[in-house]
């Protein structure tokens, strides 16, 4: 294949990245684009707990409208919480949206389709005070939309009690991008920080983005998408273009990927 033709391909896929993301600020590459975030009205921000946070950051990161998501700590009392000193904290995902986009009534419904609310701080085999389930509530509008939802969702079952928490946001900690976690992917064992935890299980897309650095990858709205991608987690017809778009890729020979 030409050098020509490859860059054509490169520049194809692209183009198609930023129809999904409305963003190129993963991508190293010299091209003016809209940044998504200078827009009239400001960015929101939620923040949820819903279980262990590798899989609570990738349940979000594909929504239309959604930036970008972060993989931190809240809902307690002691400053500065690290991984392995959590106190009163429990993991949790603060997502950065635009609420012309999406609202966070929307936001509040993926949260209570994703997690079982009714288990006793814990999700699933993740059991301990820190995988409690949490609504963090900034203003009195979004107190009244997390205790109208909740009391909706109690209504599909009497027999059980939600036990999700309505909390004030105080501070939102992201969680450190030194902490080291295994990651085991084709028998290697990896080192990573717990941001994008389904993304770094697949190096092909890793490199894909052209291997970012940890900080880079925390902001990227790209990066924020494939890990919500490579969990499964987009909506179908997201899911959909990736697939094709990746595929074509692989078919067609691109020289980062064989590499891999």
């Amino acid at each position: 294949m030409k050098t020509k033709d490859l860059y054509l391909l490169l520049l194809l896929f692209l183009g198609f990245l930023l129809l999904i993301t409305d963003t190129a600020l993963c991508i190293r590459i010299p091209i003016t684009t809209k940044d998504s975030t200078n827009t009239q009205q400001p960015l929101k921000i939620a923040v949820f707990a819903l279980g262990s946070f590798w899989r609570s950051e990738s349940v979000f990161g594909c929504l239309n409208g959604v930036v970008r998501t972060t993989a931190g700590y809240a809902g307690g009392a002691k400053l500065n919480p690290e991984f392995r000193s959590l106190a009163d904290h429990a993991e949790c995902v603060q997502i950065e949206y635009d609420p012309k986009l999406i609202r966070f009534r929307q936001l509040l419904d993926v949260f209570w389709s994703s997690h079982d609310s009714r288990q006793v701080f814990g999700q699933g085999p993740d059991v301990g005070n820190q995988y409690r389930s949490i609504i963090f509530t900034n203003g009195t509008e979004e107190v009244r939309l997390a205790a109208t939802s909740k009391e909706r969702e109690q209504t599909k079952s009497r027999t059980n009690i939600v036990t999700t928490q309505i909390q004030q946001l105080g501070t939102f900690y992201s969680a450190e991008t030194e902490h080291q976690v295994e990651l085991k992917t084709n028998c290697i064992v990896l080192r990573a920080s717990p941001m994008k935890f389904e993304l770094k299980r697949n190096p092909v897309l890793l490199q894909l983005i052209g291997n970012l650095p940890e900080e880079e990858l925390e902001r990227s709205s790209l990066a924020a998408k494939l890990n919500g991608y490579t969990a499964e987690l987009c909506p179908p017809q997201t899911q959909k273009q990736f697939d094709a778009k990746i595929d074509e890729i692989l078919k067609k020979g691109w020289p980062v990927l064989k590499e891999v």
